[in-house]
């Protein structure tokens, strides 16, 4: 059997896949309402300083920031009849559950105390959830093109859960509800969908723990090892480039398109949608464009076609849905990539590691690029909000903004982006972790790993193998 068929005969099955993604549906959901909706509720209807509230969201992703490693670190070492990754999958669904009630559902005159509490239990939960889903992805597909697959796959279900979030204000918008029903449904959804997609994941996926070669113990200065390898490196600068600039979009969304396009909460919510269901089918199809021309030129293709898209946002006429869809879908299709293709290069370096290491070392170094996109985060809507106070944009309800104050909101929303996104691409030149010599990275470790037979399988509930074995292997 060829290389090529062997490795299709070893793919995930599509249920599995399937299934696995399940987790997309509430970390999408979550990422959607807490980086759109919440910072302008909080600002808006409960009367939070607007830079008070961008405060407080840097503050909690700077404390948050070094519990990822932590959280890495110890998904690695954990070795149970439950699995790794499974067991922390079960663990995160109820920290995240807490949360999300009460930040979604306080109570009158909370301050920037009880947002930065509620925010640090929410992101704990997310981040369990988002580490765990991530590491457990790279073990349960090893091949290089089935990992972009996998990826794609896991993103193009996430856009369901955001999509489900953005439909929330378009239909209470029908039914004339207020910003904050909007924000209450969002929170008692994301609520009950937890439990439910956590249930498929641990229901019907299987885990393989690989076996360990003794020797390497990981010790503190390895993370500068691990950060300052060059493939990985790339990737680090690029993912926190590429989380800057759509999270700085993201956090001016509502604002730029109320008051500077002249759309209702509703109808940008709508443009929103399209946003980010274009990623349903764009997340696949970059994955597989990036086993033509491998995944780090399939991340500059993307980068350099959002960001002329993101400059023809200006030209859209006030209140035009039919024209405004055109762009924000196109830029929708490209996002979907970032995260696809630099999560499964994540996952080669993973192998590269434990090549070299003989540990498995995928939860850190994905708990290393969660810890990389909360930096960005954190800059994207503390240096976002406190730039607009800072230039004369009134964020409160009923408030009137002169002309120049739009004027700063529309280049703020622009240009950040932009030259955020382009910087992301250009990180990608000159990447050396390709398609054939993750091959070789593969042959080697399948070799090694042979002469190890005790790594354990940990069942899926229902069964259902891992990989399917090819014909006349084993």
């Amino acid at each position: 059997m060829s290389d090529s068929s062997a490795a299709r005969a070893r793919r995930l099955p599509l249920s599995t896949a399937i299934a696995f993604a399940a987790t997309s549906l509430p970390i999408s959901a979550v990422a959607i309402a807490i980086s759109v909706y919440l910072p302008r509720h909080y600002a808006s209807h409960l009367g939070i300083d607007l830079a008070l509230v961008g405060a407080a969201f840097f503050i909690v992703r700077m404390i948050d920031i070094p519990v990822d490693g932590l959280l890495g670190w110890t998904m690695d070492k954990t070795r149970t009849r439950f699995g790794r990754y499974r067991l922390w999958t079960m663990l995160g669904a109820p920290v995240l559950m807490g949360g999300i009630y009460f930040l979604f559902l306080p109570p009158e005159g909370v301050g920037r105390s009880y947002l930065i509490v509620w925010l640090l239990v929410m992101y704990l939960g997310n981040s369990i959830l988002a580490l765990s889903h991530a590491a457990w992805a790279a073990t349960l597909a090893p091949h290089y093109d089935d990992r972009s697959r996998l990826f794609g796959i896991m993103t193009g279900i996430g856009v369901l859960g955001a999509a489900s979030i953005l439909a929330i204000p378009i239909i209470n918008e029908a039914r004339s509800a207020s910003d904050a029903g909007n924000i209450a449904t969002m929170g008692w959804f994301i609520f009950a969908l937890t439990p439910i997609a956590v249930a498929m994941v641990v229901w019907r996926t299987p885990e393989k723990i690989a076996p360990e070669v003794p020797g390497h113990a990981f010790r503190l200065r390895d993370y500068g090892a691990l950060i300052t390898r060059p493939s990985f490196l790339r990737i680090l600068l690029a993912d926190f480039c590429l989380s800057l600039g759509p999270g700085w979009m993201s956090a001016l969304y509502l604002f730029f398109f109320t008051d500077s396009r002249g759309f209702t909460t509703g109808q940008a919510s709508i443009l929103l949608a399209v946003y980010i269901l274009a990623g349903f089918a764009g997340a696949p199809l970059m994955g597989r464009l990036a086993t033509r021309i491998s995944k780090h030129r399939a991340v500059m293709v993307a980068t350099t076609v959002y960001s002329l898209v993101l400059i023809s946002l200006m030209a859209i006429p006030q209140g035009d849905m039919l024209i405004g869809a055109i762009p924000m879908f196109m830029a929708g299709f490209m996002a979907a990539g970032f995260n696809v293709l630099t999560r499964a290069m994540t996952a080669d370096v993973a192998d590269e590691v434990r090549l070299e290491q003989g540990k498995e070392r995928s939860g850190l170094l994905y708990a290393i690029t969660v810890m990389t996109t909360k930096i960005a985060g954190s800059f994207s809507i503390g240096l976002t909000f406190f730039v607009l106070s800072k230039v004369g944009y009134l964020a409160a309800d009923g408030a009137k903004n002169t002309p120049e104050a739009i004027r700063n909101l529309e280049l703020a929303y622009l240009i950040g982006p932009v030259v955020f996104v382009m910087l992301g691409g250009a990180c990608m030149i000159g990447y050396k972790l390709g398609a054939d010599r993750h091959a070789e990275i593969r042959r080697e470790l399948d070799e090694r790993d042979a002469l190890y037979d005790e790594a354990p399988i940990i069942e899926s509930v229902t069964g259902e193998a891992a990989i399917v074995t090819p014909p006349g292997a084993g």
